[in-house]
């Protein structure tokens, strides 16, 4: 299934995705599509739906964030050995885990804000891991049955306030609008094999990142069983799993930083697609 949220931001109303692309109000279903929507149970009860059966949303509405009420937002640095690499960084021994704060949280569509004075924003199209069932001191085996779904996220970092300001890299990947989640949470029993995925990032039309997962350091599995070890993981949360080489620090030999006015285009091969317009923080 591919689950999603739609209308206006604050008022977003679940929904599902049919096979003919055509989102389907699930509002009399579920309240929303967060965690407690997300377990095995209720998606089990999800899934025999009929999708014929619900009311289909007309026009063209905004697309929310896929998950509502999220309750931590984690992301792993330096999960692809390339991307290490172009940021001239040693392969780390362990996740490096990191925090973007709720109110980062974006629509796949939304427009990106700029920060006032920033030079060095950045981007980053990772894939998203949403949580369906509490996970604490979970082993690898057993990880992904902890995994409600997947989703396409773009990690927007501002580079001077993560690398050269001190402190820890949070301060630059969590102004607002820095967190884009969606189109949709697609089920994990649609996603065969998540160490196969195709994800890719465009600028202005130019393509910058193209990549796979199959390049990851840390599997999805080994990500979610390590951070289970450090933090109990509820239902709702998710983790945002690490970026392939091309993000705009690591052009040579100039790099390249977003501007106002430009667009982003991203997405994850089965997981779909974000667009985003570029605007300077008042």
């Amino acid at each position: 299934m591919k689950l999603l949220r739609y209308g206006p931001k604050g008022q977003e109303k679940p929904g599902l995705l049919d096979a003919q692309g055509k989102i389907r109000d699930l509002s009399k279903v579920v309240g929303d599509i967060d965690g407690a929507a997300l377990s095995d149970e209720s998606l089990a009860k999800l899934r025999a739906l009929d999708p014929a059966t619900l009311p289909v949303v007309e026009g063209n509405p905004r697309v929310g964030p896929c998950v509502g009420k999220i309750g931590k937002f984690i992301c792993i640095g330096l999960n692809y050995a390339d991307h290490a690499a172009e940021s001239n960084l040693p392969v780390p021994a362990e996740p490096v885990i990191f925090n973007k704060w709720t109110s980062a949280i974006s629509g796949p569509n939304d427009d990106i804000e700029i920060p006032r004075g920033s030079k060095k924003t950045d981007w980053e199209v990772e894939l998203g891991v949403v949580i369906g069932k509490a996970a604490k001191y979970v082993d690898e085996a057993n990880a992904l049955e902890h995994v409600a779904g997947y989703c396409v996220i773009n990690d927007v970092s501002e580079r001077e306030w993560q690398i050269e300001r001190g402190g820890t890299w949070d301060k630059g990947k969590g102004f607002d609008t820095f967190g884009p989640i969606g189109p949709w949470v697609v089920t994990r029993d649609e996603v065969a094999d998540p160490q196969n995925l195709g994800l890719w990032l465009e600028v202005d039309g130019h393509r910058y990142q193209n990549g796979s997962t199959k390049t990851m350091i840390f599997s999805v599995a080994k990500v979610v069983s390590y951070v289970s070890q450090c933090m109990s993981l509820q239902p709702g949360d998710v983790i945002s799993t690490g970026t392939p080489p091309g993000v705009g620090m690591g052009v040579k030999p100039n790099p390249v930083f977003l501007k106002p006015g430009q667009t982003v285009r991203l997405g994850i091969e089965g997981l779909g697609e974000q667009t985003q317009k570029t605007y300077a923080a008042e």
